[in-house]
């Protein structure tokens, strides 16, 4: 079995170097265990317009939303491999694909904390100190706790000064919005979007508080119910999300970023499953050397890691393979 460190033992073991932080959907799990796990998002979805969904969660013994995106985006190939021409049922199956992801979309918006103070000063003030230890956060979460912990500067003194790269945009500096600025190197990076993050097509935009002084889910939610949706990376199978990626000049720089870092990631939150291969794949090709993973469920949970670390080594040669480390995802204290 391998060794589970605490959280304080392993920032002590990276040293001085440079330190980055991937947060998976665990990270908002821990503040809100009631919306964010995947049970919560099914039990609170409406699939009332595609009655075939439920079925297909449960005959796939699952409540993983990707997962569904991906089967029934497999299906829709194999029937195709088949010779099957029914095109009524070809495209019924892409387009509860799509529906499926429509649906995460508007659960999360729906279900999400309505304003800050719903979650507590104690929590921002453990949330900040742990991701003031880190130089860069990629996160592929889509809701916005990380902006709201990142923005809570009244509740300490930490002085964090995160930036995601947007500004208000040029020539239109009183906008209610502000937008992305591709010359400046954020350290703050969304990998598959987030329910803030708007395409206009000609610019990204995000929404927030200050410049409208409306609650940002309020503006969220608003869009929605226009049928405007936020940028949004739901796909179910990796080389798919890559694709999105590749795509979005905004999503593909915060992809390249993680192959430029060195020194050492904590991974916090994510299972390393094979669904953000793509993620993985740039982390392992970059000039990081030490990968620390979160564990919840104890050493055999690490023991399952362990076996997909070594997977994940054998992607790159010997001189670039990185040394895994396992702390306790209860002792991060994230959320407090």
């Amino acid at each position: 079995m391998p060794d589970v460190m605490t959280f304080q033992d392993a920032i002590q073991s990276a040293g001085t170097g440079k330190k980055h932080l991937l947060l998976g959907n665990g990270f908002s799990i821990a503040c809100k265990s009631d919306i964010f796990s995947y049970g919560a998002l099914y039990d609170n979805a409406d699939f009332s317009q595609a009655e075939e969904i439920p079925k297909i969660f449960d005959n796939l013994g699952t409540r993983d939303f990707e997962n569904v995106i991906r089967s029934l985006d497999h299906t829709s190939r194999i029937l195709k491999a088949y010779g099957v021409s029914d095109d009524a049922l070809l495209d019924k199956i892409d387009e509860h694909r799509d529906f499926v992801k429509d649906v995460l979309v508007k659960t999360i918006a729906a279900r999400h904390p309505e304003r800050p103070f719903e979650i507590s000063s104690e929590s921002y003030r453990a949330c900040r100190q742990f991701l003031k230890k880190f130089d860069n956060i990629y996160t592929m979460n889509y809701d916005i706790l990380l902006y709201w912990a990142l923005m809570q500067n009244d509740v300490d003194d930490l002085q964090l000064t995160p930036d995601d790269g947007f500004r208000a945009p040029s020539g239109n500096e009183d906008a209610d919005y502000v937008a992305w600025e591709s010359h400046h190197s954020g350290t703050v990076h969304y990998l598959h979007g987030a329910l803030h993050l708007f395409d206009a097509g000609y610019e990204l935009r995000k929404y927030t508080w200050s410049r409208t002084d409306l609650a940002i889910i309020d503006q969220v939610r608003h869009a929605l119910d226009n049928e405007m949706y936020p940028l949004f990376v739901s796909e179910g199978e990796s080389k798919i999300k890559m694709a999105r990626i590749q795509h979005n000049a905004y999503l593909h720089r915060c992809f390249r970023s993680i192959g430029s870092i060195g020194g050492s990631v904590f991974v916090f939150g994510h299972s390393l499953a094979e669904n953000d291969n793509h993620i993985l794949h740039q982390m392992m090709s970059s000039r990081v050397r030490n990968i620390y993973i979160s564990v919840f469920g104890g050493a055999d949970r690490a023991a399952e890691l362990e076996a997909r670390t070594e997977e994940m080594n054998a992607w790159v040669p010997n001189g670039r393979r990185k040394s895994f480390y396992f702390f306790d995802a209860g002792s991060a204290q994230v959320w407090g």
